[in-house]
């Protein structure tokens, strides 16, 4: 699969956004993001220092290479349009299934700004055209996380199940949303 490189445009409060499949360089900015106490309590995988950032970074670069984990970094975009602070990550699991899923975190310094709707957005709508076999894609967090929840609604993921905890990967209950592609 080809790497490609997406933008989101940008708010009254917050840059336009540039997302683009990591890179080794990023590890630093995958660590310093990954000291936010929030992020490491919603997070599936842990990251406590460069060398975790260096090996979660490669996962995400192998994924492209398989095709099976579609993942983005997301940046501020500089005025001049190249790329700047570290944001958040997107990313489209199984994106050949007709019910991929998308997931994504948002840096701590970003967060507020609709970073992560703005990246959801517009890495659903790449999905949906890139993919076109894909018909619905789901999103899914704990049911004790509001911001996900308010993050799925505001990007048109309605609402569908809870999900009963599956111990030791997911621990707790969660919630499913689905989006839908329009015709």
């Amino acid at each position: 699969m080809r790497p490609v490189r997406l933008e989101a445009g940008a708010t009254a409060s917050a840059p336009a956004l540039l997302l683009r499949p990591w890179r080794p360089e990023d590890a630093a900015g995958v660590a310093e993001a990954y000291q936010d106490p929030v992020l490491r309590r919603w997070a599936a995988v842990t990251v406590r220092d460069e060398a975790d950032a260096q090996a979660w970074v490669r996962v995400q670069s192998d994924g492209w290479e398989s095709g099976e984990r579609l993942a983005f970094a997301v940046l501020e975009a500089r005025p001049d349009g190249g790329e700047g602070r570290l944001a958040g990550h997107v990313v489209l699991k199984t994106p050949h299934e007709e019910q991929p899923e998308v997931g994504y975190w948002t840096a701590a310094h970003a967060r507020g700004r609709g970073v992560a709707p703005r990246a959801l957005n517009t890495l659903t709508d790449w999905a949906f055209t890139a993919f076109p076999g894909a018909t619905r894609l789901r999103l899914l967090h704990q049911v004790d996380n509001p911001a996900s929840c308010r993050v799925a609604e505001k990007t048109g993921y309605g609402f569908d199940a809870v999900l009963p905890a599956a111990p030791p990967e997911f621990p707790h209950d969660g919630h499913l949303h689905v989006r839908v592609a329009t015709a």
